[in-house]
């Protein structure tokens, strides 16, 4: 390796992703269900509890949409004329499909790719196996993301919707079956040393996340004085190793992106997630 070289690799592997916390006020709030009109006030009370973190600095406005019968055009022609800040519904609106495991409901999918509104989304309310600290509070957030550095407007998301004497996890897995894959054909290069480069690529890929969250740490410290920060940061199976932190740690709200600018389909690891935790509400991006 050239000295150019050697230079060039320690100045990149100095540069780091500093968080920078992301100005965020959610003043109004659109609840969008096809409940009857008899639930309707019970839904919006139970919402309200839930995020009642919203209120503790902004007065918020809360308003109740739909009905048992809404189309998607004036699902969305309801979001522009309201303009809300955050969007609140549940899985398999105005779908009798609660029961299955599959997809989230078309008005689901819709909403979160159509609009630029974070959408809020809980269980379906006819679900009955909730557990007992579903929807009580949002007392154990977790972000995810599979680019953890960088991800600022996710992390202040996830501090607003921590309530005081909460606890954060940032989470970040990186995908060990990629890795392994890249680590073989390593192997099949003579002049390269497989062990060396696994480990430290390994230390490389986890270093990163791991320094960006001690910045979190330091600048939430500042502006969330009363919430608890954790992280997670680990070389695993996405789906599996995120399932068993959300299930040991017993997660209130997971937040995570779902736009995608090279596709109309949720961005990475958010769509299966979304699909499979069918109790737990999800901040989607």
């Amino acid at each position: 390796m050239s000295t150019l070289d050697q230079f060039e690799s320690v100045f990149n592997a100095a540069a780091k992703d500093a968080f920078t916390p992301q100005s965020i006020k959610i003043k109004r709030v659109l609840i969008i269900q096809d409940l009857p009109e008899t639930l309707q006030d019970d839904y919006l009370y139970l919402v309200k509890g839930f995020l009642a973190v919203l209120e503790h600095n902004t007065e918020v406005e809360w308003k109740v949409f739909g009905s048992t019968e809404s189309s998607m055009h004036i699902l969305l022609e309801a979001v522009e004329n309201n303009r809300p800040d955050l969007i609140v519904t549940y899985r398999h609106l105005h779908c009798d499909a609660v029961d299955w495991h599959y997809g989230l409901g078309t008005h689901i999918d819709v909403l979160t790719q159509a609009t630029t509104t974070p959408v809020l989304i809980l269980p379906n309310p006819d679900r009955k196996n909730l557990a007992d600290h579903s929807l009580n509070k949002t007392n154990q957030v977790m972000a995810v993301t599979d680019h953890l550095a960088g991800d600022h407007s996710l992390v202040s998301y996830a501090s607003l919707f921590t309530q005081t004497g909460g606890t954060l996890f940032l989470a970040h897995v990186e995908d060990k079956a990629v890795f392994d894959r890249y680590i073989s054909a390593v192997s099949k290069i003579p002049d390269l040393d497989t062990e060396t480069a696994s480990e430290q690529i390994k230390a490389r890929l986890l270093k990163d996340p791991n320094d960006y969250v001690e910045s979190c740490r330091k600048n939430l410290a500042e502006t969330f004085p009363t919430i608890n920060i954790e992280h997670w940061v680990r070389l695993g199976c996405r789906m599996s190793d995120y399932r068993n932190l959300i299930d040991k740690n017993e997660i209130d709200l997971l937040v995570m992106y779902t736009k995608d600018d090279e596709q109309l389909a949720m961005h990475g690891v958010a769509y299966p997630l979304a699909v499979e935790l069918r109790t737990t509400p999800l901040l989607m991006l």
